[in-house]
């Protein structure tokens, strides 16, 4: 969030608007080799949504206790949820930035404004039609899997509202590999008690988040990268690859992300390692095992990429 003149960090807002809007507009995107999606009839278009809101005249209201040119957090949850209704686009992060806008333009003190979205997911239940199972068009349950979300920053300047920062992603991926992920060849000394693996199952936590090069490509189908595609090349590159490590696969993912999509400059990680405790070894690939929760301490990785990555493994 931006800070005062005086160089004081002052934020307010309303967390957990909860807005579950129906109808929005179609997503259409182009299909890419890893991923078959191409889109989203947004008949559930949902979120879960926290905004907050800064500017010199809301100083009063700490110091002084003068609520004068205070928006309340309740009619800030009123108006996103109003709002959510007049949006006429297909996509978390158009929704932010209009509802950011239309906000600017209601309360003129406000000069900085920090509004992030989940996507609430809801997939179609397969039904009996003339031809077979068909897809519902009436009838959806929520998933539980991974989200789409987005943080959006915007200021107020010279009388013009501008994008001061624009972040999306995908979290809480979760994924196992039953065979072709190993760990070997690291430090030995008198703390080490983990033995070397050469074929382990590999379960993941994943999140990912992404920028744009240019903010206004997020804004527009024709250059936005939909959250899903970017899980159906983990996806890929997770079933591709055999890894010696959680930091090769997500580095692995990352140069494939940015070979797909040129109008992305950066790409960032953060996983964690909830791989399974083995309690009976399988005598070799493709036999049975038996395997448990794990302990509670476990590893995580954060790790950025860039163009420049790409281009020194000769992707560019």
């Amino acid at each position: 969030m931006q800070k005062l003149t005086s160089g004081r960090t002052l934020y307010y807002g309303k967390g957990d608007v909860l807005t579950y809007r129906t109808y929005a507009a179609p997503l259409t995107v182009e299909p890419i080799a890893e991923s078959p999606f191409n889109g989203n009839e947004n008949v559930i278009f949902a979120h879960n949504i926290k905004f907050s809101v800064s500017g010199e005249t809301l100083l009063a209201s700490f110091t002084e206790g003068d609520n004068g040119q205070v928006v309340a957090t309740d009619s800030m949850k009123n108006f996103i949820l109003r709002h959510s209704a007049s949006y006429e686009g297909c996509t978390t992060e158009g929704l932010l930035a209009y509802i950011g806008k239309r906000f600017f333009e209601r309360y003129a003190n406000v000069t900085a404004i920090d509004i992030e979205a989940t996507r609430l997911p809801f997939g179609q239940v397969l039904v009996q039609g003339q031809q077979g199972y068909e897809n519902s068009k009436l009838v959806y349950r929520p998933s539980h899997n991974e989200k789409a979300h987005a943080r959006l920053e915007l200021v107020r300047g010279d009388g013009k509202m501008s994008t001061a920062s624009l972040q999306c992603g995908v979290s809480d991926l979760q994924l196992i590999k039953v065979s072709g992920s190993s760990f070997f060849g690291f430090i030995r000394d008198e703390y080490t008690t983990l033995p070397e693996s050469y074929d382990r199952p590999l379960f993941i936590f994943l999140n990912i988040n992404w920028t744009y090069d240019k903010h206004a490509d997020a804004m527009s189908e024709h250059s936005y990268v939909a959250a899903e595609q970017i899980r159906d090349i983990a996806h890929h590159v997770f079933h591709e690859f055999k890894t010696p490590s959680i930091q090769y696969l997500i580095n692995q993912i990352g140069l494939r992300i940015l070979k797909r999509f040129p109008q992305l400059t950066e790409v960032f990680f953060e996983s964690n390692n909830r791989t399974w405790e083995t309690i009976v070894e399988p005598e070799g690939i493709g036999q049975a095992g038996v395997y448990t929760e794990p302990r509670p301490p476990y590893g995580f990785q954060g790790f950025t990429m860039t163009r420049d990555d790409l281009a020194e493994a000769g992707g560019a």
